[in-house]
C-alpha cells in the first residue's frame, strides 16, 4: 500500500478505525494529557504522521484553545483530512514532509506537545526511533511533552522485532534520545502509549 496514491490513503481511512476500535482510548488518553498540561491555556501541537485526521480531529474538538500542525509525507492523507475537519481545519497548518528525511522541522518552531499515533514504526526499522526522538525533542518548549504510541514487538504484539520495539525498547530509545522522564500511559491492542518530557 502507498499511501501517496489517493485510492491507497483512501482505503487505509475507511479500514483504520474498524480494525482498532480502541484507538479512540489511545486519542482520548493524550487529549486528557494535554488538557491537564495546558490548564487551557493556548498551545501549539504537532502531529507526526497525521494521516486522514483522526488524532487531530479529537484534540480540535476537546481543546478549543490548541492549534496544530499536521505533518504527513502523504498529500491525499491531508486531503481527507481537510474534508474529515470542515470548519475546525481552520486550526491546522498542513506541512507535506516525511519524519524520515533529515531537517524535517525546520521551520516549524517550537510546540507545547508533540503527538503521534501509529507511526513510529514508519521508519522502517526500529535503530531509527532515538534520532527521531531527539528531533522531537529539540522541538519542544521547555515544559513540553512527548505523546508517543505505537505498536509494539512481544506477547500481544507484532512479529517483526526489526521494524518494532518492544515495550522497554520504546522506552530505552525515548531516554537515549535526551528526555529526562519517560512514563507509560496506555496499553492495549498490540500498542503502547508513552509519555516523554
Amino acid at each position: 500500500m502507498d499511501l501517496r496514491l489517493e485510492e491507497d490513503a483512501r482505503q487505509w481511512s475507511a479500514l483504520a478505525m474498524v480494525r482498532r476500535p480502541w484507538r479512540a482510548e489511545f486519542f482520548a488518553v493524550m487529549v486528557s494529557a494535554i488538557q491537564a498540561a495546558s490548564q487551557g491555556l493556548p498551545c501549539r501541537v504537532l502531529e507526526l504522521g497525521s494521516g486522514p485526521g483522526f488524532l487531530v480531529e479529537h484534540l480540535l474538538k476537546a481543546l478549543p484553545s490548541v492549534t496544530v500542525v499536521a505533518l504527513d509525507f502523504s498529500a491525499p492523507m491531508h486531503r481527507l483530512a481537510v474534508q474529515r475537519l470542515g470548519m475546525l481545519a481552520a486550526r491546522v497548518q498542513f506541512v507535506e514532509r516525511s519524519f524520515r528525511e533529515p531537517g524535517w522541522a525546520q521551520g516549524l518552531g517550537q510546540f507545547e506537545h508533540v503527538v503521534t499515533n501509529q507511526a513510529v514504526h514508519e521508519l522502517r526499522h526500529k535503530h531509527r526511533a532515538p534520532a527521531l526522538h531527539a528531533e522531537v525533542r529539540a522541538c519542544l518548549a521547555a515544559s513540553g511533552s512527548y505523546l508517543v504510541s505505537d505498536h509494539y514487538f512481544g506477547e500481544g504484539g507484532m512479529s517483526n522485532e526489526q521494524l518494532y520495539m518492544s515495550v522497554l525498547e520504546q522506552k530505552t530509545a525515548l531516554a537515549d534520545a535526551g528526555f529526562a522522564s519517560v512514563e507509560q500511559l496506555l496499553l492495549k491492542g498490540g500498542m503502547v502509549l508513552h509519555r516523554a518530557t
